[in-house]
């Protein structure tokens, strides 16, 4: 008859396992992530200051083409640009809410893209305008000239005066100023006539009847005068 014994099994020393390893939560006061909050911070306030300084813009008022003076002046020769300014550089400009008064016009030269002074804008500025229409061949108007643009109108007769060998022309109007170039028409026909008009200043208005009535039986030729 066989008998059973309970034997107690004594651990191997020599195979025990390694003690088991707990993760720990992260702490707070850990330098490396305190550092990286930092870092992080940092970089939201700078962007913040860059996108501020990019837009820290004024809008004023600058010419869309050149304006003489003694000019009128109003919005449809104006558009905005958005500049930026250092001091109070922008209280010497007519921001892009100004409103200008009826009857506005330029008290010098103004050109085409040039920032609107408030210097500039006046009720009346020097002696008005008298308006000239002239109507001339499309060859005899040089393609450079604009409004602002000083010239010297010329008229060429039909016959030879008496006892004249040959025609010569006439200045009938000169030193006057380009008022406004009316755009062409845009058929596919050619233009026979191009309209010009130009300002005379109220002191030279004696000059009109000889220069219409010059003009009424000639060619009429404009001269646009250099730099102008």
């Amino acid at each position: 008859m066989t008998t059973l014994r309970n034997v107690p099994i004594t651990p191997d020393s020599g195979h025990s396992s390694p003690p088991a390893i707990r993760a720990q939560a992260p702490r707070w006061r850990d330098p490396r992530l305190v550092a990286g909050v930092v870092i992080v911070a940092m970089c939201v306030l700078l962007g913040s200051r860059v996108l501020a300084g990019a837009d820290d813009t004024v809008a004023v008022l600058s010419l869309r083409h050149d304006v003489p003076r003694g000019a009128s002046l109003d919005r449809q020769d104006l558009t905005v640009a958005h500049v930026h300014f250092s001091g109070d550089g922008a209280d010497r400009y007519a921001h892009a809410s100004t409103v200008l008064a009826p009857g506005s016009v330029a008290t010098h030269d103004l050109a085409a893209g040039e920032l609107l002074p408030l210097s500039a804008i006046a009720s009346s500025a020097g002696p008005q305008l008298i308006e000239v229409p002239l109507s001339l061949a499309p060859d005899d108007l040089p393609a450079s000239v604009r409004r602002g643009a000083t010239v010297d109108v010329w008229v060429t007769p039909k016959v030879a005066a008496a006892g004249a060998d040959r025609v010569r022309a006439h200045l009938a109007l000169g030193d006057v100023v380009v008022v406004a170039v009316p755009a062409g028409g845009e058929g596919l026909a050619p233009t026979t006539t191009r309209q010009v008009i130009v300002g005379l200043e109220q002191g030279r208005a004696d000059e009109l009847a000889d220069a219409l009535g010059q003009m009424a039986d000639g060619r009429v030729v404009v001269v646009r005068r250099a730099g102008s």
